[in-house]
């Protein structure tokens, strides 16, 4: 982990795009959640959601400055989190959806599931994506306040 800092109610991350470094992100949204008493499926949530988005940073951004940035905003029963690169970036509705008939029995059955994990986990999901990076926003609400 390059660096962590915090200002208030935001956390600021920093990681190299190394192999294994997106489970280092899901401890600290993990913390995070645990911190403002979030429930184990919640947290849960939240850390494989993280996970995800940064298996695709990771994957697929082609940055060259190999990091994601990643700000955990902290509010009373809500939890915003962005992962951000400097990459190429892409077109989200260009993205297949995939559809398990189809991916059953294949070589690539595991491939493709992230960004559909990643909306069915969390409460909104936002992408902006252009050809000098991605930002994908997700957010998650405590139970009791849905």
């Amino acid at each position: 982990m390059q660096s962590e800092t915090t200002h208030g109610n935001e956390i600021d991350l920093v990681i190299p795009i190394l192999p294994d470094m997106e489970i280092t992100a899901g401890y600290v949204a993990e913390a995070v959640a645990n911190r403002m008493a979030f429930d184990d499926e919640e947290s849960g949530d939240v850390k494989l959601a993280l996970i995800e988005a940064c298996i695709n940073a990771f994957e697929h951004s082609q940055s060259t400055d190999r990091q994601v940035f990643i700000k955990f905003v902290i509010e009373a029963d809500v939890m915003k989190v962005t992962i951000a690169d400097h990459g190429r970036g892409f077109d989200p509705s260009a993205v297949p959806r995939p559809e398990i008939k189809s991916k059953m029995g294949t070589a690539n059955r595991k491939r493709g599931w992230g960004l559909l994990l990643i909306e069915r986990l969390m409460d909104s999901v936002e992408i902006v994506s252009t050809g000098h990076g991605t930002t994908l926003t997700m957010t998650k609400r405590k139970q009791e306040s849905r």
